[in-house]
């Protein structure tokens, strides 16, 4: 039974017809795992722990930096240097006293990601690398929990729910560990990781309290710099199975995939056998491709999928961006819709 105090905390989520006192029951019982305290598990903890989510594990071995405050809001100036995971217990037991807290300052890897994720329902990823995401899918598929997943990066965000009810897995999505641009290197726009963290926290909700309709098999891809909202759909695949050795369970491919990395020489060697037969395809965005090109056309990743019909059939497109990330996930997406014809992917040469 809730107690007249959290009554009133909640009313406004208990009064709506779809959440009502069962699934504020749900979020109560609901236990979560936290995968960084960073730019996105800042705003992910924050309304969680608002909304009533009744245990919650923080889990991050970093510190404060002064580089991290234009976005990681819960933190002020005198964090600086602090752990984050410990940090942010602190501050967020003062925002609600009813949640059960427990900082992990630890990194996630191998040897503990099994005894720290094994006892919550659902796990959040926000971490910035592919190797921590690849370790976060393949323990939750192996102890069959959802998970839900936000990457950030300049303008633009992810967010996607894996694993949810038997539905695709994050390597079905990403077979390849492609390490791209970070944060770090490329920028981010501060309020950027506090709207996908919004999104990433509405996914966990829905998911705890059994309502709506999560982004199971659904990638949305937000560009703030356009206000541009786009979902890929994607589906289950066999053939993404993690591997059972902790040594190799993060790296390398995990099944085929049609789409192939193309170095400047082969793609030469392409048009001097066929110019007619190839098309180049810029997948930056607009003000990117003005900026610094290599001629082609300019598609952007968020517009691929309206344009997959114009694609001419036959001819071999070559994708391409500054890190290759972009270009992969085009090229993959070329191939999901059945496109007959070859799919090719690059990094700026």
């Amino acid at each position: 039974m809730f107690t007249p105090i959290e009554r009133k905390r909640y009313a406004r989520q208990i009064i709506m017809p779809e959440m009502g006192l069962i699934g504020q029951e749900k979020l109560r019982t609901g236990k979560v795992a936290v995968v960084g305290a960073g730019g996105l598990g800042c705003p992910v903890l924050q309304y969680l722990v608002a909304a009533g989510v009744g245990e919650i594990a923080i889990i991050d071995d970093d510190t404060v930096d002064l580089t991290n405050l234009h976005r990681q809001i819960l933190y002020a100036a005198d964090d600086v240097g602090k752990n984050k995971a410990i940090t942010a217990v602190e501050k967020l037991s003062v925002l609600n006293p009813f949640v059960r807290l427990t900082a992990y300052p630890d990194r996630l890897n191998a040897e503990n990601a099994a005894d720290l994720l094994n006892g919550y329902d659902l796990i959040i990823d926000g971490s910035d690398n592919f190797e921590t995401r690849y370790l976060v899918n393949d323990f939750c598929v192996e102890l069959n929990k959802p998970f839900v997943f936000g990457s950030i990066l300049r303008f633009e965000g992810q967010v996607s729910v894996f694993n949810y009810r038997g539905g695709p897995t994050y390597r079905c999505l990403f077979p390849d560990a492609e390490e791209g641009d970070n944060c770090a290197e490329a920028g981010v726009m501060g309020v950027l990781p506090g709207i996908i963290g919004t999104y990433m926290a509405n996914e966990a909700i829905k998911i705890l309290a059994g309502i709506g309709e999560p982004l199971s098999g659904k990638l949305l891809v937000i560009n703030t710099l356009s206000n541009s909202h786009t979902i890929f759909h994607f589906s289950k695949s066999e053939s993404a199975v993690p591997s059972k050795s902790p040594e190799t369970r993060v790296s390398g491919p995990s099944g085929k995939d049609d789409a192939h990395e193309i170095s400047f020489d082969e793609f030469e060697a392409l048009q001097v056998a066929g110019p007619d037969q190839v098309l180049l395809v810029d997948v930056r965005e607009y003000y990117e491709f003005e900026a610094d090109n290599f001629g082609g056309e300019n598609i952007p990743l968020s517009e691929i999928p309206e344009n997959i019909a114009h694609f001419p059939a036959g001819k071999k497109i070559v994708f391409y961006c500054n890190s290759g990330k972009r270009s992969l996930q085009a090229a993959k997406l070329l191939i999901q819709s059945g496109y007959q014809g070859q799919s090719f992917w690059a990094q700026r040469w």
